[in-house]
């Protein structure tokens, strides 16, 4: 029985995922830590953290920026308004 993989229907298939690991190693990395925050609250906030910083990356901010600009919004920001600060929502700081 002949056995064909995709790489051969498709040559512009990648022969390694090693992109795609090197895209989920932080998360994985996150995860470990996480486990050792203290506290269930501890972690989180260490969770809620490190998707707001994914999530800017994604969006194309730098995350140092970001968050600076973000924290210095924030204290003028109306609760129900919050939301705007997302990543999504901002245009990345220059």
């Amino acid at each position: 029985m002949q056995f064909r993989t995709r790489i051969e229907d498709d040559p512009a298939l990648p022969i390694d995922n090693n992109h795609d690991e090197q895209q989920i190693r932080p998360w994985a990395t996150g995860r470990k830590n996480w486990l050792f925050a203290g506290t269930l609250l501890a972690g989180q906030r260490a969770a809620a953290i490190m998707s707001l910083i994914q999530s800017a990356k994604l969006n194309g901010h730098d995350p140092y920026a970001y968050l600076k600009d973000v924290l210095q919004w924030l204290p003028t920001q109306r609760a129900c308004d919050v939301g705007e600060l997302l990543p999504h929502h901002r245009v990345p700081v220059i």
